[in-house]
């Protein structure tokens, strides 16, 4: 069913043209994540389509209720029912000193609580721990209706969506299937245009050859010799100008040839930039941070109790766990150099905190890395580079950057830093996909030891090579990727659920016994003994006998 029609959409800030849209239709069955790199115009454009802005031209058309789950203001509605607030584990009533987390819960609660055809969403796994995003999943999965998503998360973008609009320049560019078949067709995309710029190029100097190879022949025509007769004379003169002739008109259609070849402009291309650590003293510990005996706690509030961990030298570390665990406390305990807590002789920290206080907003991008790196300034130019600072954007001051721009300057000021030892809390928030992307790739190939506490599920299971969690006051360590430690958690909610299944059998397996000890009619008897024999094969089953 087709929920939302629009047409001639355009929308300016100032001068910027941020939106121009031709033609875009919405249907019920739409699950569509919308990307592009942060400031292009993805909010303005969900809040034209919901019609809670008007385009400064152009029409929309919005057939039915919908329902907004906005990433910055309240919900217009106070209270939700007692069932979703069970299932979100949020408050029915909204409250001011819930936490981020909680806040974006409650969002979600209320807009699949009314039946509408549409869910606009803008980063609605803003603020929420993983186990939160993985709710937030599931519900909106079961939800029947269409869902339009801005979100850089992209483990949810895979989840949910089967079609991707990217917004780039105001333009929009449809792609079937979720973020992964996005990603792939956005590489075919790019491998087909270097293709075709290649074959445009061999194309274009082998017409040139064929001209160079043509105006040699025209030239090398000679004249006639000076002892040939006057008749003789003419006609050597009349069979080279004709000779001439058809070469010159070759030339021409070679070159009308060349100007008619389709231009194939060259595919820009970010070249990998690999941090290797200057030559310095390395660690030699195989164990580079150790804590023993942790205990922290606020108030009556225990965060740690005895708790034990150990980090390995060269190992990539996530650090998981729900809001409100001890994560960033744990971070700030190894910072603060806590008394439980060993770090190895030698270990030279580069510590990435969300308050950005490592920069100095009235210095330019370029004079903010350079004031502690250890590398040349061309390398410098590089890094950022590909994180999307070129050119003479370096010398903009951090004073005017966008939070997400500042993260990114933070990250690579760190980065030249000497350093071997790199901690990082949250740094993907505020970053677009593009951004994420490189941060990742470079976290990848990142040679030192790496500690990060982060909910992008695509980063830690790219990046990380051991799992840290917070559980019961303990801090526990799981030596494996992502993808590993998942499934160890699977298995063991399947045992544990199993486990229930043959306590519940036994319980009922009890009371069968209790009821044939009965004097009973010969059809319950045998209905009892039926049912007896179905429980003990059934855990038999279970038990794997």
């Amino acid at each position: 069913m087709l929920v939302i029609e629009s047409g001639n959409i355009k929308k300016f800030y100032g001068d910027r043209l941020v939106l121009d849209i031709d033609k875009l239709n919405i249907y019920s069955e739409d699950r569509i994540g919308v990307v592009g790199v942060n400031g292009v115009g993805k909010t303005t454009l969900i809040n034209i389509l919901s019609k809670r802005i008007d385009p400064d031209e152009g029409w929309v058309k919005l057939r039915g209720k919908t329902e907004y789950i906005s990433q910055l203001d309240e919900p217009e509605v106070y209270e939700i029912s007692s069932e979703m607030a069970s299932k979100f584990g949020v408050h029915r009533l909204w409250n001011e000193n819930m936490s981020g987390g909680e806040k974006t819960r409650f969002k979600i609660a209320k807009a699949l609580e009314n039946e509408s055809i549409l869910i606009f969403a803008d980063e609605p796994t803003s603020n929420m721990d993983i186990e939160g995003i993985e709710l937030a999943e599931k519900m909106l999965t079961e939800y029947k209706g269409g869902l339009i998503i801005i979100s850089h998360d992209r483990s949810f973008l895979d989840k949910l969506c089967n079609k991707i609009i990217e917004l780039e320049g105001g333009k929009i560019k449809i792609y079937e299937g979720n973020y992964s078949d996005y990603s792939r067709q956005k590489l075919h995309d790019k491998e087909r245009a270097q293709f075709e710029y290649e074959e445009y190029i061999k194309e274009k100097k082998r017409l040139e050859g064929v001209i160079a190879d043509t105006k040699q022949k025209a030239g090398s025509i000679k004249r006639p010799p000076n002892r040939m007769g006057n008749s003789e004379a003419r006609l050597h003169k009349m069979g080279g100008q004709k000779a001439k002739a058809n070469l010159d008109r070759k030339i021409r259609n070679v070159e009308k040839r060349i100007e008619h070849l389709e231009v194939k402009e060259k595919p820009k291309k970010i070249s990998k930039i690999n941090i290797d650590i200057m030559p310095s003293d390395d660690i030699y510990s195989k164990i580079i941070i150790e804590g023993k005996k942790v205990n922290k706690s606020f108030g009556n509030k225990i965060i740690f109790k005895d708790a034990e961990f150990s980090i390995y030298n060269g190992s990539k570390v996530a650090l998981i766990g729900p809001n409100g665990c001890g994560k960033t406390t744990l971070i700030k305990m190894i910072m603060d150099r806590d008394n439980s807590i060993r770090l190895s002789k030698g270990a030279r920290i580069g510590y990435f905190s969300q308050d950005m206080s490592i920069l100095n907003n009235n210095l330019s991008i370029i004079d903010n890395v350079m004031e502690s790196s250890i590398y040349p300034e061309n390398f410098a130019r590089l890094l950022l580079a590909r994180l999307l600072f070129k050119g003479d954007e370096v010398y903009k001051k951090v004073g005017v950057l966008s939070g997400g721009e500042q993260i990114k300057v933070s990250f690579a000021k760190i980065l030249l830093q000497d350093i071997n030892l790199l901690i990082l809390d949250e740094p993907t928030n505020y970053l677009d996909i593009n951004s994420l992307e490189v941060m990742e790739d470079t976290l990848k190939d990142y040679d030192r030891t790496l500690l990060f506490v982060s909910h992008d599920r695509s980063l830690i299971t790219k990046v990380a090579t051991q799992i840290m969690t917070v559980e019961n006051y303990k801090i526990k360590c799981f030596n494996g990727t992502y993808a590993e430690f998942h499934e160890k958690q699977n298995k063991q909610k399947q045992n544990g659920d199993i486990s229930m299944e043959i306590i519940l059998l036994e319980n009922r397996l009890s009371q069968i016994l209790g009821r044939l000890s009965m004097q009973l009619k010969k059809e319950e008897l045998e209905a009892l003994d039926k049912e007896y024999l179905e429980i003990s094969d059934k855990l038999k089953e279970l038990r794997g006998i």
